[in-house]
């Protein structure tokens, strides 16, 4: 992974940094949290933070949780990378990050694998009925990196008024039947 994927991960995904250092200007500066430690120090810094940036910590914290391990593993070594770089790239990395479109920033929420493939994964799944999320999600993670790639090429290629059917084709099949599926749907 590049280390602009590598800085995304780290500013979507603020667990794997200490808050301020993870957390992207485009947000409202939250304080630091206390150094000690202290519950009441850590409680002092979540009372000084806005309803929005409480929204905020909570989506990325629910996203870090729905992370498999081996991908939040992937993230605390980019951490350990990034933090390494000299302080003038890490903010070039940070606002080359800023730069790009909030939709494909929310992408790597979804972690390096998934993330770095959000903008051409995006019209099939950027919108899901609320039934289809967590089912897309598990099938998402199951596939490997080659069946990802058919899978993105697929999802440029569909029309949106096609994309429901392909979906519920899709997590109708075993998976057994999705590789001869995905090599099927790129071969049109």
């Amino acid at each position: 992974m590049s280390k602009f994927g590598l800085a995304c991960l780290l500013v979507c995904l603020p667990l794997a940094l200490p808050v301020q250092a993870a957390v992207p200007s485009a947000v409202p500066a939250m304080p630091a949290p206390a150094r000690s430690g202290s519950v009441a120090g850590i409680q002092n810094t979540w009372a000084a933070l806005s309803p929005e940036q409480k929204r905020e910590l909570r989506s990325r914290y629910a996203a870090w949780q729905a992370l498999p391990e081996g991908e939040r593993q992937r993230i605390r070594h980019a951490a350990a990378a990034v933090a390494a770089l000299p302080v003038a790239e890490q903010q070039a990395l940070r606002a080359r990050y800023l730069d790009i479109d909030q939709m494909h920033r929310d992408g790597w929420l979804l972690g390096p694998q998934l993330g770095v493939l959000y903008p051409r994964l995006q019209p099939l799944f950027g919108y899901l009925p609320a039934a289809q999320r967590e089912p897309v999600m598990a099938l998402l993670r199951q596939l490997d990196a080659a069946q990802l790639e058919q899978l993105s090429l697929i999802s440029q290629r569909t029309p949106p008024q096609q994309r429901e059917e392909l979906r519920t084709q899709l997590l109708a099949l075993a998976p057994a039947q999705r590789d001869a599926w995905l090599r099927e749907k790129v071969g049109r």
